[in-house]
C-alpha cells in the first residue's frame, strides 16, 4: 500500500483536471462518478461471485439488472442514460449487449426505419416502457453475416390480405446469433429480402412478433431455440429463429426509406446512402467500449506491475525491484497507456461526429439544400467509424491479452479479470461488421476520396491530407528536432497516408485499365486497401489526440505539457510499429527511424514516472474493475486471498472423494496369471535352441564325415 502511495505523491499534473480533460467535461466525469456509487451499492449489481457462476445463472441474473434499469431508461435523457450505459458496459458486458439488444438495436431500428405514425405506434405498444413487449435483432442468418444483401429470409407481400409472409426457405437462412431470441424476446426486428410479384426489392427491416407475452408460448409458424454456451457474454441468451409463412400486417414494414404501398407499388429513397446512419450508433459505442475497456485492463496491468516486486537491482536495495521500473516491463505497458488515452480522445471526437450526422439526417427534407453536404459528412462518418471500429478493437483485445502477460500467473486467474474480459471482448472483432470486411470498407471510401482528389473536388477533414496529396508526398522529415514535435509528427502521418491511399488508389486504376471490373478490382486490390485503412486510421488517431491537446488550455497545471508528451509518444510508436511504410514512403531515413525508436523508449520512461497519476485519472473504482490486483489501495495480496478463499470455501465435503478418489487410491492389485509359467515358454526356447544346436552339430559332423571320406578316395586313385 505505500508503494502506491509514493507513486501517487506529487504528481506533475493535476490529476483531476485530466481526468475532466479525458472524459470530455466535468459533467460526464461526475455523472460517472455518481453512477459508480450507485451500482456499487446497488445489491443487483453484486459482482464478487460473477466469476464462478453458471451460464443459467448469469442469465437468470442479468434479466434481473434488465428490469431494475427501465425506470432509469424512461427517466433519464438519452445523453444521460447513454453514459450511465458505458459505465455499466466496462462492468458488466454481457448485461450492456442484452440489454442493448433491445434499447440500442431493436429500439434504433424502429427509431431510425420507422415513419412517424410507426413509430407512434410501438411507442404506445411499450417499446421503450418494455410493458408488453420486449425486442431483438434478426440480421445474422447462419450462412450470412457481412452480406446483408444476401440475406436470405424472405418477405412476400400478399396484395390480397395486405399482408407479407415471412419465411425460412432453407437452413442457411435460419436467424443466428440472435441476442435475446433464445429467453426474452417478444417481438423481432427481421432483415429480409423484401418480395413483390416473384421480384426481389433489397433487404428491408419488418417488426415480426415472437410470443405470446401473456404466456410466452411461440406463436404459429415461430421456431426458436437456444444456441449454448459460446466463448464469452454467457448473460446474452442467443439463440435461432425460423419463421415457417408467418403473417404480418403490411404496416409492420418499417418504411421510412423505402414504402410498399396497398397496391404493392415500391418506393425507394432517393438516395441509399440515407440508410447508412442505422449502422454509426454501434461501431460508435464500439469504439468508445475499445478506449474504456484498454484503460481497464491496463489499470490493474500498471497498478499491479507498481505494486510487485521481482529481485532486487543491487545488492545493497533494501527491497527488491518494482516491475515496472524494469525497462522491458516499460516497453510492454507504457506504449499501450498512451494508445489507450488516444483512443479515448478519439472515441469523444467520433460521439461529436455521429451526433451532427445524426441530427443533419433527422433534419433532411425533400429538396433540402444541404442534401450533398449531409451525404458527404454520411460518407465520411461512415468510414471513418468503420476503420475504427475495426482497428480500436482489434487493438484493444491484444492491449487486453498483454496486460493479462504482464501480470504473469496471476493474470491467469480469473479473479483478477483478464479471461472474463478477453473472452467479454473479442466478440467485438465480428460483430457488427467483421473486422477485415470493415478496414476494406474504409480502404475502398479511401480509394473513392483519391479519385476526388485528382477531380479536383475539395475533401472533407479526414480526408484533407489528400487535397493537395502531390506537394504532401513531396514531404520529408526536415530533421531530428522535427520528429519530436507533434507539428512534424503529423505531417509524417499524411506523407505516409498519403503514400498508402496512392498506392491504393493506382493499383485499382491500373486493374480497372486492364478490364477487370468494379468488382474484381476490389478484390484484387484488397491488401493495399487494408493497409491504406490501417495507415489512415493510425494517422487519423494521432489527429484527433493533437487537436484534443490543442484544445486544452495550459493553466499551468502540466495537463496539456502531458498530454502532449502522451501524443507524441503515441504517434512515435505507431511510426515504429509501422517503420516499413516510413521508409518505403522516404518521409524517415534508416537513421531517423533509429532516433523514432530511441525516442519512444525515452517516452516509455518518462510515462513510467506519472504512470500512477495517469492511469488514477482513467476513474475506474474498484467494484467496476473487479480485480484484486488492480486494487487502488495497492493491498493486492490480501485481496486476493480473500476472494480465493470466499469463492473456494475450505473445509466443505469433497464433492467427489467417495466416488474417484478413494476408489483410485486403495484399489486392490490385480492378480494377473503368471502366463510364462502357465506356458513354460522360456523352457520350450531353450529346447528348441537346444534342439537346432544339436540339428547344427548333427549337419556339421555329417558334412566333415563326407569330406573326409571324399579325401580318402581321392587318395586311393
Amino acid at each position: 500500500m505505500e508503494t502506491l502511495a509514493e507513486e501517487r505523491a506529487n504528481p506533475p499534473f493535476d490529476v483531476r483536471a485530466i481526468s475532466i480533460s479525458q472524459h470530455g467535461s466535468e459533467r460526464d466525469l461526475l455523472l460517472k462518478e455518481k453512477f459508480m456509487i450507485e451500482i456499487a451499492r446497488d445489491p443487483i449489481f453484486y459482482m464478487a461471485d460473477i466469476y464462478d457462476l453458471t451460464k443459467e445463472e448469469l442469465r437468470e441474473r442479468t434479466m434481473a439488472k434488465i428490469g431494475s434499469l427501465v425506470h432509469c431508461v424512461q427517466n433519464e435523457t438519452i445523453e444521460v442514460f447513454t453514459k450511465r450505459m458505458e459505465l455499466i458496459g466496462l462492468l458488466d458486458p454481457g448485461f450492456w449487449t442484452r440489454f442493448g439488444v433491445h434499447y440500442g438495436l431493436f429500439l434504433g431500428a424502429i427509431r431510425s426505419g420507422a415513419t412517424a405514425n410507426q413509430f407512434s405506434y410501438w411507442m404506445e405498444k411499450g417499446v421503450v416502457s418494455c410493458k408488453g413487449m420486449y425486442g431483438c435483432f434478426g440480421m445474422t442468418e447462419l450462412a450470412h453475416g457481412s452480406n446483408v444483401a444476401g440475406l436470405e429470409t424472405t418477405a412476400t407481400f400478399d396484395e390480397q390480405t395486405d399482408e407479407f409472409v415471412v419465411h425460412t426457405p432453407n437452413i442457411g437462412a435460419t436467424k443466428w446469433w440472435i441476442g435475446g431470441a433464445a429467453q426474452t424476446a417478444t417481438h423481432c426486428s427481421v432483415f429480409a429480402q423484401l418480395v413483390i410479384r416473384g421480384k426481389k426489392h433489397g433487404t428491408k427491416t419488418f417488426i415480426v412478433p415472437l410470443r405470446d407475452p401473456q404466456t410466452f408460448a411461440l406463436l404459429p409458424g415461430i421456431n426458436i431455440g437456444d444456441i449454448g454456451k459460446k466463448m464469452g457474454r454467457d448473460g446474452i441468451d442467443n439463440g435461432y429463429i425460423q419463421f415457417t409463412n408467418v403473417r404480418i400486417p403490411r404496416a409492420y414494414m418499417l418504411m421510412k426509406h423505402t414504402q410498399v404501398t396497398r397496391e404493392g407499388e415500391v418506393r425507394e429513397p432517393p438516395l441509399a446512402q440515407l440508410t447508412y446512419g442505422a449502422l454509426l450508433q454501434g461501431r460508435t459505442a464500439m469504439v468508445t467500449d475499445a478506449a474504456n475497456t484498454a484503460k481497464k485492463a491496463l489499470t490493474i496491468a500498471v497498478r499491479y506491475a507498481a505494486v510487485r516486486r521481482q529481485f532486487k537491482s543491487s545488492p545493497d536495495a533494501a527491497l527488491e525491484t518494482q516491475i515496472l521500473d524494469y525497462p522491458i516491463h516499460q516497453r510492454r505497458l507504457m506504449p499501450l497507456v498512451a494508445q489507450s488515452v488516444a483512443f479515448g480522445y478519439t472515441s469523444l471526437q467520433l460521439q461529436k461526429l455521429f451526433e451532427e450526422t445524426s441530427s443533419a439526417l433527422e433534419a433532411l427534407e425533400p429538396g433540402d439544400p444541404n442534401l450533398n453536404a449531409t451525404i458527404e459528412l454520411l460518407k465520411e462518418t461512415h468510414a471513418t467509424s468503420a476503420g475504427l471500429k475495426a482497428f480500436c478493437t482489434w487493438a484493444t483485445l491484444d492491449t487486453i491479452e498483454r496486460s493479462r502477460q504482464a501480470c504473469g500467473g496471476h493474470g491467469y486467474s480469473s479473479y483478477n479479470g483478464f479471461a472474463s474480459m478477453y473472452a467479454d471482448f473479442a466478440v467485438h472483432c465480428t460483430w457488427e461488421g467483421d473486422n477485415t470486411i470493415l478496414a476494406l470498407q474504409s480502404g475502398r471510401s479511401l480509394i473513392a476520396a483519391y479519385q476526388d482528389s485528382l477531380d479536383g473536388k475539395k475533401l472533407s477533414q479526414g480526408f484533407a491530407y489528400l487535397n493537395d496529396i502531390e506537394t504532401v508526398l513531396a514531404q520529408k522529415c526536415k530533421g531530428d528536432a522535427e520528429l519530436d514535435t507533434l507539428e512534424g509528427i503529423e505531417q509524417g502521418w499524411a506523407t505516409v497516408a498519403a503514400a498508402a491511399v496512392k498506392k491504393a488508389g493506382e493499383d485499382y486504376r491500373a486493374l480497372l485499365k486492364a478490364g477487370k471490373s468494379r468488382d474484381q478490382a476490389l478484390e484484387e486490390c484488397s491488401q493495399v486497401r487494408f493497409v491504406a485503412a490501417s495507415v489512415h486510421t493510425a494517422g487519423f488517431i494521432f489527429r484527433q489526440f493533437k487537436a484534443a491537446v490543442e484544445a486544452v488550455k495550459d493553466k499551468g497545471d502540466g495537463v496539456k505539457k502531458h498530454l502532449e508528451i502522451l501524443a507524441k509518444f503515441y504517434g512515435l510508436w505507431q511510426m515504429e510499429e509501422k517503420a516499413a511504410f516510413f521508409l518505403r514512403s522516404g518521409w524517415l531515413s534508416p537513421a531517423q527511424m533509429d532516433l523514432c525508436q530511441k525516442l519512444v523508449s525515452d517516452y516509455c520512461l518518462t510515462t513510467r514516472k506519472f504512470a500512477i497519476p495517469l492511469i488514477d485519472s482513467f476513474a475506474i473504482s474498484d467494484h467496476v474493475l473487479n480485480a484484486a490486483i488492480g486494487r487502488y489501495d495497492g493491498d493486492i495480496y490480501r485481496a486476493y486471498m480473500g476472494q480465493v478463499r470466499r469463492s473456494n470455501p475450505q473445509n466443505k465435503e469433497h464433492p467427489y472423494f467417495e466416488k474417484l478418489i478413494k476408489p483410485f487410491l486403495h484399489r486392490k492389485d490385480v492378480d494377473l496369471e503368471d502366463f510364462d509359467e502357465a506356458i513354460g515358454i522360456d523352457e520350450e526356447i531353450e529346447e528348441i535352441k537346444q534342439d537346432q544346436d544339436d540339428a547344427k552339430a548333427e549337419a556339421e559332423a555329417e558334412a566333415e564325415e563326407a569330406k573326409k571320406k571324399a579325401a580318402t578316395e581321392a587318395k586311393k586313385q
